[in-house]
C-alpha cells in the first residue's frame, strides 16, 4: 500500500499511534513509520470499534513518491504510526511491498528460511493469512506466547510486568511512544511474554533485522 509523501500537522493528536501490544492510542510523539489495516475511522476521524478491515497489515515509509494524503480521509484507509519497525512487527505489521520493497524482499527471505522453506517464493497474501491467525483473536485480543528471554533473537519485543521491552544488541530496553529507556535488568533465563507474532520471530531469527529507533543505541 503506498505511503504519503508528507503527513499534515494536527492541532490535536489523532488516535493513530500503535503500541507493541497492538493498541491504537493518541499521542503527540512522532513515529518513524506509517502503516494501515484498512479503514477504521468515521467521518469525524474517530476510530470505530473495528481494529482491522483487511488481513494485510502493513508498515510503510512516511515519505514515498511525492504523494500527499489527508489524514483519516473519510472512506480511505486509516494511517497508523509506529515508533519503529520493531514496534510495527510486534503489532503484527509486515513491510509494504511497494514503498519498502527492499525490506519486503528481505522479510520474505527471512520468512521462508524461518519456515524451513529457504529459497522458495512466498506470496504476500499467504504471509498475511498466516500472520492474521497468529496475531489476534477476535474475542480475546492479541495472541502472545511465553519463552525464555535468552532464546529470543534481537529485534523481538516482549512484555514483563505490563511493560513492553525490545531485545537489541545484548540489552533489553523498555519501550515508550517516544523511544526506548536505559537497559533493564531482566534475567536471561526469565520467562517473558513474547509480543512479536511467532512467524515474525522466526523470520527475525532467520536473519531479518528490523530498523529500530535511535534511542535503542543510546
Amino acid at each position: 500500500m503506498p505511503a504519503p509523501s508528507r503527513v499534515q500537522n494536527e492541532a490535536m493528536p489523532l488516535q493513530n499511534r500503535v503500541t507493541p501490544f497492538g493498541e491504537i492510542v493518541a499521542s503527540e510523539a512522532r513515529g518513524t513509520l506509517m502503516g494501515n489495516r484498512g479503514c477504521l475511522h468515521d467521518a469525524h476521524r474517530t476510530l470505530s470499534g473495528r481494529r482491522w478491515t483487511t488481513r494485510a497489515w502493513l508498515s510503510c515509509l512516511l515519505s514515498f513518491g511525492g504523494r500527499r494524503r489527508q489524514l483519516m480521509r473519510p472512506g480511505y484507509y486509516t494511517e497508523l504510526f509506529f515508533l519503529d519497525e520493531a514496534t510495527a512487527l510486534a503489532a503484527g505489521h509486515r513491510p509494504c511491498a511497494e514503498c519498502r520493497r527492499e525490506a519486503f524482499r528481505r522479510f520474505v527471505d527471512g520468512w521462508a528460511s524461518g519456515a524451513g522453506r529457504a529459497g522458495e517464493r512466498v506470496r504476500a497474501a499467504d504471509m498475511d493469512r498466516v500472520l492474521h491467525a497468529e496475531r489476534i483473536e477476535r474475542w480475546r485480543g492479541k495472541i502472545t506466547f511465553d519463552a525464555p528471554l535468552a532464546g529470543l533473537p534481537d529485534g523481538v519485543m516482549v512484555a514483563a510486568g505490563g511493560t513492553a521491552f525490545l531485545k537489541w544488541d545484548g540489552a533489553v530496553r523498555p519501550w515508550s511512544l517516544a523511544g526506548y529507556g536505559p537497559p533493564a535488568n531482566l534475567a536471561p533465563d526469565e520467562a517473558v511474554t513474547v509480543l512479536t507474532p511467532r512467524p515474525i520471530v522466526e523470520a527475525v531469527r532467520a536473519g531479518y533485522r528490523p530498523d529500530v529507533h535511535p534511542s535503542a543505541a543510546a
